[in-house]
Formats: C-alpha cells, structure tokens, sequence
C-alpha cells in the first residue's frame, strides 16, 4: 500500500507546485492557499508512505536507492513547510516543491524499474520527450533573440539617430520598439518553462526503463538538462520578483543560454544520452 500513498503524494506534489508558480510569482493568494493545501496533504501521504515502507521492512534505515530518495523528497519538503510555517517564505515552494516532486517520482514508479507494455508505448514516449525539449529550446531561443534585439534597440535609441538619416544605426529603424520586445522576451519564456518540466518528467520515466535504472540520473547531460532547469526557475523568480527588466533581465536570459549550450556540450561526454545513439 505504501507505494499507492507515494503515488498519492507526486500527484498533490505536482498540483501543488504548479499552483506555486502564480502563487510566487503572480502573488495571487487563492494559489497561494491552493498551494499549502495540496502541499501539506502531499506531505501527509508521503509519511505514511515512508513510514508504512519501513515498517514492512522491519527497519528504520533505507537501504535501497529508492527507499533513500523518497526519505530525502519528505525531509525536502518537510523543510519546506516548516520555513513556510515560521516566516511564511512561501516563495521557497517554487525550487522545494518542483524538487521533492521530481526525488519522489521516479521512487514512485515501484520497486523495479518502469517496463513499457511495448515499443510503440516506448516510442511514444521518446517522442514526447524529445518534442517537449525541443519546444523548450525554442521558446528559450526565442527568448534569447528578443533579449538581444532588446539591447541593439536600446542602444540605437540612446544613439538619438535622425530617421531616414545615414548612420551606422539605420539598418536596425526596423526593429520593434523596446516594450514590445520585453513582452516577447517573458512570453517566450513562460512558453518554455513548462514544456521543459514535462520533457524532464518524461525523461525520468524513460531513464527508468533502462537497463542503468536510477544510475542513468547520474549522466553529465541528464544532469546538465536538471540544472539548466533549475536556472530557469531562477530566472523566473528573479524576474517577477525583483521586477527585473530590459538590459539586466537580458544579460540573466544570456546566462540561461549559455547553460543551454553546456547541456548539448555534455551531450558529446553522455555515454547513455547521446543524439543518434541507439
């Protein structure tokens, strides 16, 4: 029973970190309480889970990797809820909840690794995965173009160029004018975020149904993908919370590209993630 209580808890995990996003970075309170609740009734499951796990293993202590990874997701979590409930630091939620969501998961899936019903199931999966990255990237890229024409178009303005005048500056007179340009820099990115997560989960899914198991998690482009994840929450937050703009929220866009490229770099040092590999 205790896996079904798991099971229970990734998905109040899942729904709690997803109404984390607008509670944060929107401050909107009825996602704000939307979030606690969930959250806590996560946490509820998710004891009973472990301990109900350990009990009928007549022990205290994990042995397993699994066992290990769904104590560390509740101590995560547990955390979580214990800062929230001393300063009320319900901000912490959008990194706490999304990573005790991801630890628990794949612990979720049983004790053995997950086994597709057949290779058409797998390969749909595969493709999934690889079009939710790919959509990601796109919506980074995107990002990334609007955040440096940004900057060309600020610096044009501050030129003061005559229209129609012949200065270096005249080929950019195209360009949108600099608040149209931020809004295509945050909506691109708020369309990349979430197809990034559901790349990721896919991709735990998958990693589990290899023959590597939860060692696949240790690959440098599984990793890298993770952290790369990880700056895009920061981004976000910072963003929304700081009231980050223009050349500031451009340079921070620029940093999060060029950890998107060290994840395809570590794709030539991947021995189980490689493009093309069978």
């Amino acid at each position: 029973m205790y896996l079904l209580w798991l099971r229970v808890a990734v998905v109040l995990y899942a729904g709690a970190s997803f109404a984390a996003f607008p509670a944060v970075l929107n401050g909107r309170e009825r996602w704000r309480s939307t979030c606690v609740h969930l959250g806590g009734l996560a946490v509820l499951f998710h004891g009973v889970s472990v301990v109900e796990m350990l009990a009928l293993a007549h022990r205290w202590v994990p042995v397993g990797e699994r066992e290990a990874e769904s104590i560390v997701g509740l101590v995560v979590a547990s955390l979580f809820f214990l800062m929230w409930w001393l300063y009320g630091a319900i901000s912490l939620g959008i990194f706490a909840l999304p990573v005790t969501f991801f630890i628990v998961f794949v612990p979720s899936l049983g004790t053995e690794k997950y086994v597709f019903p057949s290779a058409g199931v797998k390969n749909s999966w595969v493709a999934a995965h690889v079009v939710a990255l790919m959509m990601a990237y796109v919506g980074l890229g995107f990002n990334i173009v609007a955040s440096a024409l940004y900057l060309v178009q600020e610096r044009r303005i501050k030129a003061k160029p005559m229209p129609g005048g012949d200065s270096w500056w005249a080929p950019f007179e195209w360009l949108p004018p600099l608040d149209t340009l931020e809004r295509i820099a945050h909506a691109t990115l708020l369309f990349g975020f979430p197809c990034m997560t559901v790349g990721l989960v896919i991709g735990s899914v998958l990693g589990q149904s290899t023959p590597l198991g939860a060692a696949y998690f240790r690959d440098p482009k599984v990793i890298a993908s993770f952290v790369m994840w990880a700056f895009y929450v920061l981004l976000l937050f910072v963003r929304s919370t700081t009231g980050l703009r223009g050349r500031k929220a451009a340079y921070l866009s620029g940093a999060v590209f060029l950890v998107m490229l060290a994840v395809w770099a570590a794709n030539s040092f991947s021995s189980v993630h490689r493009f093309g590999a069978p």
